[in-house]
């Protein structure tokens, strides 16, 4: 089993995305930070489980989706998975 590390930047972004969704909805932004962070968490157990990101060209930084967000990690070694950033598909990567 993998331990899931949350990079600084990641955390970042999750709390922009409550942020912005909570202006509408503060339930709907718990939901959806809940929905992100059991997603990532899968990786515990399935480290291979995303695809690898399209913007890189290297196996170990990989991209999962959970609803219209894209969480993209990197398998450090078989033991950790760093999640990177998170951010809406609709825009573009760093």
């Amino acid at each position: 089993m993998a331990q899931v590390i949350w990079t600084e930047q990641a955390i970042e972004d999750l709390e922009a995305i409550a942020h912005y969704i909570e202006r509408g909805s503060f339930k709907y932004a718990q939901i959806t930070l809940q929905k992100i962070y059991l997603k990532a968490n899968l990786l515990a157990e399935f480290p291979q489980m995303g695809i690898k990101v399209p913007e890189k060209e290297q196996d170990n930084i990989r991209q999962l989706f959970e609803g219209s967000y894209r969480i993209i990690y990197r398998i450090s070694s078989p033991e950790i998975v760093h999640i990177l950033l998170v951010f809406h598909s609709s825009r573009l990567l760093k």
